[in-house]
C-alpha cells in the first residue's frame, strides 16, 4: 500500500510560481517513475510532467516546457515540481500520480 499526499497550492497572481510536493507513504516510492496531472475545472486530466524512479530523465508537457521543473528525492519520498510564470489557464487541481496509486490533488488557482 502507499499513499501519496500533495500540498503547496493555494491562490497566486498571474506571473508568480507556485511549488508542488508530493510525499508518499509506504514502500516501493524508489522502483517507481512519478507523474504531475492536473484538472481544469470542465477538463479532462491530463499530464504536465514525469521524472524517471532515479531522477535522471524527466519530461514535460508543451503547456509548462521552459516553465517547470520535476525533482524528486529519494531519500524522503518526495518529488516536487516548481512552475513559473504563472498563467489563469494553470488553475487546476494538481495531482501526483505513482503506478496505479494517485494522491487527493491540491488545488492552484491563478488569479489577480
Amino acid at each position: 500500500q502507499l499513499q501519496l499526499v500533495e500540498s503547496g497550492g493555494g491562490l497566486v497572481q498571474p506571473g508568480g510560481s507556485a511549488r508542488l510536493s508530493c510525499v508518499a507513504s509506504g514502500i516501493g516510492f524508489n522502483y517507481f517513475a512519478i507523474g504531475w496531472f492536473r484538472q481544469a475545472p470542465g477538463k479532462e486530466r491530463e499530464g504536465v510532467s514525469c521524472i524517471s524512479s532515479s531522477g535522471d530523465v524527466t519530461k514535460y508537457a508543451d503547456s509548462t516546457e521552459g516553465r517547470s521543473t520535476i525533482s524528486r528525492d529519494n531519500a524522503t519520498n518526495t518529488v516536487h515540481l516548481q512552475i513559473n510564470n504563472l498563467d489563469p489557464e494553470d488553475t487546476a487541481i494538481y495531482y501526483c500520480n505513482l503506478n496505479m496509486y494517485w494522491g487527493q490533488g491540491t488545488q492552484v488557482t491563478v488569479s489577480s
